[in-house]
C-alpha cells in the first residue's frame, strides 16, 4: 500500500490519519492522432499526480492522490467517433460533489491536477469560491514547463504532438501505435488555417471543430518524441510541482491563507 495513493489505502489507515492536501487529477477519453491511445490524458494525469505526490510524501508532505477523472469535455470533437464528452456544467458537478466529499473528510488544501485543455477548470475555482471552506488549486501541468519547454522539445504541441508522444515513449511505450519498420503510425499534425485574421492571430477565439481542424485529430509534430524528452520533462514537473505540494502542505491555513 501507497498511503499517499487513496486507491490503495484502507479504513484502518484513514480513520487514523488526516490528510492536509489532496490532489484531483484530471482527464479525457479522446483520440490522439493515429498512433496514441484514447486515454492519453488520464494516463498522463494519473502518472504526473504519482510522481508528484510520491516525490512529496517523500520529503514530508501530507498529500493523497485521488482517482484520475477519465472524462472530459470534447464538445469539440463530436464528428469524431468515441471522444466521450462531459458536457462543462456536468463537470463543474462532478467536481462539486467530490470537494464536498473532501471537506466533510476534513480535507481543505486541493490540487486540480489537469491534463486535458478541454476542462474549462477555471470555471471550477470561479463556481466554487465562498461556496465551500477547501482553498481550491488549479494547474494545467503541461503549463508548468512553458520557459523550458524549448530546451527539451523542437516542436510546439497542443495535442499529440512531440510532448506527448515523447511522454507516452517514457511512460507506456506498449500503447504506441507503430508502423511495420517501427516508425510513428501518426500523420504529421498539421492544421488548417482559419480563414480570417483575427482567428489567426488569437484576438478572437472560437471552439475549434476538430474535424475540420485536423486530418487524424493530431495537433503538432510527433515525429522528433523521445522517450529521453520524456523523462526530462517529469523531473521538471516533479522539482517544481511536488516542491508546490510540500510547501501547500506545511503552510498553516488562516485568515490570510494563501497570502
Amino acid at each position: 500500500m501507497r498511503p499517499w495513493v487513496l486507491a490503495e489505502t484502507n479504513y484502518a489507515h484513514t480513520k487514523e490519519h488526516q490528510y492536509e492536501v489532496a490532489v484531483l487529477p484530471f482527464g479525457a477519453t479522446e483520440p490522439h492522432n493515429l498512433h496514441l491511445p484514447y486515454g492519453m490524458d488520464q494516463f498522463e494525469g494519473a502518472i504526473v499526480g504519482e510522481k508528484i505526490c510520491e516525490a512529496a510524501y517523500e520529503r514530508g508532505a501530507n498529500v493523497v492522490l485521488l482517482p484520475t477523472i477519465p472524462y472530459g469535455s470534447q464538445t469539440n470533437m463530436f464528428q469524431v467517433p468515441l471522444a466521450m464528452n462531459l458536457n462543462p456544467t456536468t463537470l463543474i458537478t462532478v467536481v462539486k460533489d467530490l470537494v464536498a466529499s473532501l471537506v466533510r473528510g476534513g480535507v481543505r488544501k486541493v490540487l486540480l491536477l489537469n491534463s486535458h485543455g478541454g476542462n474549462e477548470i477555471k470555471t471550477i475555482l470561479r463556481e466554487l469560491n465562498g461556496t465551500t471552506p477547501a482553498n481550491l488549486f488549479l494547474c494545467n501541468w503541461y503549463k508548468a514547463f512553458t520557459d523550458e519547454y524549448s530546451n527539451i522539445f523542437d516542436h510546439p504541441d497542443d495535442h499529440a504532438g512531440e510532448m506527448e508522444t515523447s511522454f507516452a515513449m517514457a511512460f507506456f511505450p506498449d500503447l504506441i501505435n507503430r508502423k511495420p519498420d517501427g516508425s510513428l503510425a501518426a500523420d504529421n499534425g498539421a492544421v488548417a488555417e482559419p480563414r480570417f485574421e483575427a482567428l489567426r492571430e488569437g484576438w478572437v477565439s472560437i471552439t475549434r471543430p476538430w474535424h475540420l481542424l485536423t486530418s487524424n485529430t493530431g495537433v503538432g509534430y510527433p515525429h522528433e518524441a523521445s522517450a529521453e524528452k520524456g523523462r526530462q520533462m517529469m523531473d521538471l514537473l516533479v522539482a517544481r510541482l511536488a516542491t508546490f505540494l510540500v510547501e501547500l502542505s506545511e503552510t498553516p491555513l488562516d485568515e490570510k491563507f494563501p497570502y
